[in-house]
């Protein structure tokens, strides 16, 4: 599996990509229960973290620092030697390796740095194009069927939409921000023929 077999992104995607933000979705200070460690990189009882980058929604398993607790939904820097509170990426995660605690979090944490990010995602609404002839990129958004295809590509020719409140109002479309909340999940979870935000994980790409 290589990246240009998908969608991935619309900006440029270094061929080695990294996080530098993460945020927290579940920290266990002892470890994961046994036997639910599934890696030898992690030593029975070592403190881990499973953490969503804000970047590449990239999932990842993390080492905090001798005598560092974290929480859920923290934002942490995670590249190594500069971080003060993440002494290294263990490994990326797949989705069914999560905590039940992390499963539980992720929506809320995709909310959040959707929100955070959202010129990038309107930007998204407002240059996507056609996948195949009979496919456009937005109607991988669930929800979104060709009627209001048609009105948000309409809409878009006449202004360029500035926020989720004005692609809301204008395309008159459900919450933005969930559309592509549900989206990111859907792709965290796997088994997509394409990518649009998140970069899909690989068997080189276990360890970022």
């Amino acid at each position: 599996m290589i990246l240009s077999d998908f969608i991935i992104l619309r900006r440029p995607v270094p061929r080695k990509c990294y996080e530098r933000y993460a945020y927290i979705l579940d920290y266990l200070p002892y470890g994961y229960p046994y036997p639910y460690t599934s890696t030898t990189r992690v030593r029975r009882g070592q403190p881990i973290a499973q953490a969503i980058g804000e970047d590449y929604f990239m999932l990842l398993e993390l080492e905090p620092l001798r005598g560092i607790s974290l929480a859920p939904r923290e934002r942490v820097y995670v590249v190594k030697d500069f971080s003060d509170k993440i002494k290294r990426v263990i490994r990326r995660l797949t989705y069914d390796e999560l905590t039940s605690t992390a499963k539980a979090e992720l929506p809320t944490v995709l909310e959040m740095i959707v929100e955070a990010k959202e010129k990038f995602f309107v930007d998204f609404f407002n240059k996507a194009s056609s996948l195949t002839k009979k496919m456009h990129e937005l109607e991988l958004l669930r929800g979104i069927g060709k009627k209001t295809l048609w009105r948000i590509l309409e809409e878009r020719r006449k202004k360029p939409f500035e926020s989720f409140k004005d692609l809301q109002e204008r395309a008159k479309i459900p919450d933005p921000k969930k559309l592509i909340v549900e989206r990111i999940l859907e792709e965290l979870k796997g088994g997509q023929k394409y990518y649009l935000f998140v970069i899909p994980i690989t068997s080189t790409q276990s360890k970022q």
